[in-house]
């Protein structure tokens, strides 16, 4: 909550001292405003640029490479693409190859989707064509690892 963040750091308009009722999150504070710097130094228009523009490329990619996108098109966002799992892939088994392979995360569906779908973020700092390309290599790797070619 952008108020608790804020009673952390500054002081209100009555003078009141910032909060402390335990340790702040620092680290996350500092993360926050780094994270903030960055957006303002590309702005905002960039930034929503950069993101359509890395999640085109990569369900370019992924129809390519023979995967299907959970979504249509028209519905879909640019910071997060769900992606059908293949049949016969076992998909938990993908999820652990990419991260202990290639120290890449990406999560299960949720809900109904559960075992139907990969959650694949590619946001921020990490919504760059060549991330697009590293992961979907990867995703084929997975797949090899289970002797499956799409």
């Amino acid at each position: 909550d952008m108020n608790m963040i804020k009673a952390y750091l500054v002081t209100n308009d009555f003078g009141t001292p910032r909060v402390y009722h335990h340790t702040a999150p620092i680290s996350m504070a500092f993360a926050f405003r780094e994270a903030l710097q960055i957006l303002a130094e590309e702005s905002l228009e960039k930034s929503w640029a950069r993101h359509r523009e890395t999640a085109e490329f990569f369900w370019d990619q992924l129809t390519h490479a023979g995967f299907e996108c959970h979504v249509d098109y028209e519905h879909r966002l640019p910071s997060l693409t769900t992606v059908k799992i293949p049949k016969n892939v076992d998909g938990v088994k993908v999820v652990t190859h990419l991260r202990e392979q290639f120290h890449i995360e990406i999560a299960g569906g949720l809900g109904d989707l559960n075992g139907k779908v990969w959650r694949i973020g590619l946001m921020g700092y990490n919504s760059k064509k060549e991330n697009a390309l590293i992961l979907v290599s990867a995703l084929k790797d997975a797949l090899k690892a289970q002797n499956i070619v799409l």
